[in-house]
Order: structure tokens, then sequence, then C-alpha cells
């Protein structure tokens, strides 16, 4: 029988007057807008600290029954970027060359994406998001994880938020299948690649495709 939690004040909320939350609301959006994928990134180190505290964030992420099925590896070594690398590109190849459909390629193209992956070597830190299908007790008994896509991924947007407000860029990369990860990052079977995140600071001549973002009425719906 589970065991009944403890619930504690919420004290650390805090109330706003309306003008001061459209204020905050607007800063936000106008800080995230400029948020941008980039491919093209510089080798300068960044801090561990503040990785390490993005990942803190990212861990505060809501989640199915507080079981928080996700795990980060950060991985730093060269050696291991470059067999993430290797990995990624073949099975790259493989997708840009048989696997992806004319019309996906067709989508791609104008953001000039193919096979060849030099970020994965040249931004200082890769984190490998993790997801856990199931956790594991100190004994090895199996517990069952809860919504665990749904908040892996709201942990992942709750990293690339974090990592942008730190003032630092970021790619999303999901070479399909990723089974290679669990290997080079020697992570359990319970886990599985959800996607790969390439951090860091994007080079002085960096370049982003021009493209916008729809406007509030082609996504929300006010009823």
């Amino acid at each position: 029988m589970a065991t009944q939690k403890k619930f504690v004040p919420h004290s650390k909320y805090k109330k706003y007057s309306p003008p001061e939350m459209k204020k905050r609301a607007r800063s936000f959006y106008e800080h995230l807008k400029k948020r941008r994928t980039v491919r093209d990134f510089s080798s300068r180190d960044v801090p561990r600290e503040v990785i390490e505290d993005c990942l803190r964030a990212a861990g505060t992420a809501p989640n199915g029954a507080n079981m928080q099925p996700w795990h980060f590896s950060v991985v730093q070594d060269p050696k291991l970027k470059k067999k993430i690398r290797t990995g990624a590109e073949k099975e790259e190849e493989k997708f840009y060359e048989r696997r992806a459909s004319d019309e996906w390629l067709e989508a791609l193209a104008p953001l000039g994406t193919d096979k060849e992956k030099p970020f994965l070597e040249e931004a200082p830190y890769l984190i490998t998001i993790f997801s856990q299908s199931y956790g594991l007790t100190e004994s090895g008994e199996k517990v069952r994880n809860y919504y665990v896509k749904e908040s892996v991924g709201i942990a992942t947007g709750m990293l690339i938020t974090a990592l942008h407000n730190a003032g630092l860029v970021s790619l999303t990369h999901t070479p399909s299948p990723m089974g290679f990860l669990n290997d080079i990052l020697d992570r359990p079977k319970n886990e599985k690649p959800f996607l790969l995140l390439v951090v860091g600071y994007p080079k002085e001549d960096a370049a982003v495709p021009d493209i916008t973002k729809k406007p509030l009425d082609n996504i929300a719906t006010f009823i």
C-alpha cells in the first residue's frame, strides 16, 4: 500500500499585481522569442556550474506521480564526442539516403541540413536526455513510471529554456535510431535516448535560417 505523502504549505508562491503579471509575461516572451536553434558552435568552454544549474531547473519539471523518469548524460570528453558523432552520422547517412521520404527531405532542404554533424565535436557539451521506462529500487526491484514521454518532454523544454536564459544556445538532435547512445554512454536497459542536446556558445559568424513563428491566433483558441 502506498504511503501517504506529507503536505506542506505552498509558502514559496509569490503573487503579482495584474500590471506586474502583464509586464513579466511580455518580458519573458520577448526574451524567449530570441532563442534560435544553432548549428555553428564555438569550442569556447562553458562553466560547469552553469550547466549544473540548468539541469537542476530541468529537474523541477512536473511529471507523472513524481517519479522523475529522466537521466541527463553530460559529455565533455572529446573522445566520447567523436564516438557520438560517428554513431550519429552513420544513422543520418541512412536517413538521408534511404529512410527519409522525398517530402521530408524537401521540408528539410531550406534549413541546409545533411548527414554531416560537425557540431557534435565542436560544441563544449552534449547532453543526452534518457527516458526511464521504469525505475529500480536499491534491491533491483522494478518500479513503474507514468507518463514518461510527456514528463521527459516537459523537462527537456525547461532545460532548453534554462540554457537560453543563461546565455547559451542549443540544438535538438535526434538521429534515429539512437540506441548507439546507450552503448557509448553505458546506460542501462530501462533507459531510452529521448533527445541529444548540443550546447554551447554560437560561433562569431553563426547564421540561422530566416524563419518566423506562427501568430497566436494560429496556435491558440480562446473559448
